[in-house]
């Protein structure tokens, strides 16, 4: 077990949270007898298919070319490859397209993994190309992708899909991708707000690692912790404390579809945010597979590193396979309450203006949020939305500091904490609790959408949110809601993670536009309508950077051009905005563990440049 922590290979055994036993050896055969079978096993599967190629000499197009059983069954694949090569030189082709799709770089895949796992991998179960089913391809490829913009056609899609079944591959994954020169992509929950767990926009290739397969949870009350595999949704997490206590929780998001993987690497807030801080701000450990594929847990690791995946963004460091959280002690009794007010009913904003001015100064017990929705014939309803630890006489007390709401009694009702989550996560009132371990149950998936953030360190003046309100009731699919801050979140210093929006923010901004239909003219509408209003916003939020959130991705704030060469004068533009000051430290890490940049998408952090790391250090 020390070796496996300290950067050596996981060949073999299953991981449940803090130990390694030797698990499956049937996987024990050689590589080479493995590779074989595997590819009889291709072959005998492509032995009827038809092979079409499309043939252009001259610029005129000749009709598809049908060759059915051209080739032996045992030659079948190299000859068909000898024969697309010749075919490309006779006709003087500079490019055959369908070349490409015959390499075997999935065989090649496949056949490094068995070189660098004795665990094996049932193929039909684990890997996923078009060419192999393209039906079933999209079926894993939709499966947990959130955003309906990045499943069109237009948008590029991995090579093929790798599901592992045990850490051991993941590490293999890492290998083999560095050794093959593929550049892959690692989706948790699929959630990413601009879906870069699973599109790649400036670089293709591409593969995808899904890590739905891994989804171990191991709840231990006695020590207040957890351990959980990065598969595994939030939702799932709350379900599994549950069962085990009714005293017990974590301070994660609202979303029960969200992938713990992902939501802790970028801080993960949620409705305790204010007693208990963000749910990075609650990791014990983790293991993480390098970019050399070495498993390392936080000892290993060291403290920089540990400190960088607990807010600084996911996809930048290493691969996370599993968290150990610190569970958090919560009341039997939660009150909830949901208050709305119409625009008519509050013409001069005096109650979102009280709100501004107390949300984060309330006890550190409440959570109240301010949904803004909009109706179909442009009415502005706001929905004042709250959770508070404790019983429905102690928040009528705690409520008398923001009597404008007029809060009765009537609008409260108790629930335990896991029946808490259920509400806030959308689910029906007396939804089974079990709906949490679906993550297709979701109300909020499948949606066309885009979103922008904003933190305010100041209550927006009336005359600014009037002006608001105007934009949003201007698009019927507009969402918009404010987070509160404050209590812990204000207590935490700046770089204790690398989330630096503590003390003196008041509370988040989060905007959206939501569509369930799509095309050309209502998403450039769409589109414009956000930007219009996050630059309206300009004046009222946060300045020198203008802050955002790292888990409400926003390519429109910068992003790193293709390949591993990342700029990092453009990167310093979006990366304060996430992280402020903490983003220095972020690169400097970066260019530590992962100098060559193999860990990478459109914001990911940037490595220093070869001229600067000798005077960094």
């Amino acid at each position: 077990m020390l070796e496996v922590l300290s950067g050596k290979k996981l060949m073999n055994g299953n991981f449940d949270g803090g130990e390694f036993a030797d698990g499956d050896t049937s996987g024990d055969r050689s590589a080479g007898a493995r590779a074989t079978a595997l590819r009889a096993t291709c072959s005998v599967c492509s032995y009827s298919r038809l092979v079409m190629v499309l043939i252009r000499v001259g610029g005129v197009k000749i009709r598809w070319l049908q060759l059915e059983r051209l080739f032996s069954t045992s030659n079948h694949l190299g000859s068909l490859m000898m024969f697309t090569l010749v075919l490309a030189l006779v006709t003087g082709l500079e490019e055959l397209s369908c070349l490409k799709r015959l390499i075997p770089v999935t065989d090649d895949f496949i056949n490094c993994l068995h070189e660098n796992t004795n665990v094996d991998f049932p193929l039909l179960e684990t890997f996923f190309a078009p060419e192999r089913n393209v039906s079933i391809y999209k079926e894993v490829l939709e499966s947990t992708a959130h955003n309906l913009r990045y499943l069109t056609e237009s948008m590029p899609k991995p090579g093929f899909i790798f599901k592992p079944v045990h850490e051991s591959h993941v590490q293999a994954s890492v290998i083999c991708s560095n050794q093959l020169g593929l550049h892959f992509r690692v989706r948790s929950g699929g959630h990413d707000y601009e879906g870069l767990s699973y599109v790649s926009l400036v670089e293709t290739p591409f593969i995808m690692i899904d890590m739905s397969k891994l989804r171990q949870i191991n709840v231990d009350i006695e020590d207040n912790s957890a351990w959980v595999q990065t598969g595994a949704t939030i939702g799932e997490l709350y379900y599994r404390i549950a069962e085990k206590s009714k005293i017990h929780g974590f301070p994660g998001g609202l979303c029960s579809s969200v992938g713990i993987g992902g939501h802790i690497t970028g801080g993960g807030d949620g409705t305790l945010l204010r007693k208990y801080g963000l749910a990075a701000d609650n990791v014990l450990d983790a293991i993480i597979v390098n970019a050399d594929g070495k498993l390392l847990n936080r000892a290993a690791m060291g403290e920089d590193l540990f400190w960088a995946i607990r807010g600084g963004g996911g996809g930048s460091f290493g691969v996370i396979l599993s968290w150990k959280v610190k569970l958090v002690p919560v009341p039997e009794t939660l009150t909830m309450f949901s208050v709305s007010k119409t625009l008519e009913q509050d013409p001069e904003t005096k109650i979102l203006s009280k709100w501004q001015r107390i949300s984060d100064k309330l006890v550190e017990d409440l959570f109240l949020r301010v949904l803004f929705r909009v109706a179909g014939d442009k009415t502005l309803t706001l929905e004042y939305k709250g959770q508070f630890l404790g019983e429905k006489g102690t928040l009528m007390e705690v409520m008398k500091d923001f009597p404008e709401l007029g809060l009765t009694r009537e609008d409260c009702i108790e629930v335990s904490w896991i029946e808490s989550v259920l509400s806030n996560a959308g689910f029906p009132t007396n939804s089974p609790l079990e709906v949490l371990l679906d993550p297709n149950s979701t109300p909020f998936r499948l949606h066309y959408f885009k979103a922008k953030s904003d933190f305010a360190t100041k209550p927006i003046p009336a005359f600014g949110l009037k002006g608001m309100f105007k934009i949003l009731v201007e698009e019927n699919t507009s969402s918009m809601f404010m987070i509160p801050y404050g209590g812990m979140m204000a207590k935490i210093p700046e770089s204790e993670t690398p989330f630096a929006h503590r003390k003196g923010t008041i509370f988040k901004i989060h905007y959206a536009t939501i569509s369930s239909e799509e095309d050309g003219k209502s998403s450039n509408k769409r589109m414009k309508w956000i930007r219009d209003i996050y630059s309206y916003m300009t004046p009222y939020v946060s300045s020198n950077p203008r802050q955002a959130y790292v888990n409400y991705r926003d390519l429109d704030l910068g992003m790193n051009k293709k390949d591993s060469k990342a700029n990092l004068i453009k990167a310093q533009t979006w990366g304060a905005q996430y992280f402020k000051n903490n983003f220095n430290r972020l690169v400097k890490i970066k260019t530590k563990v992962d100098p060559e940049n193999f860990f990478r998408h459109e914001q990911s952090i940037p490595p220093l440049p070869y001229s600067k790391r000798l005077s960094s250090w």
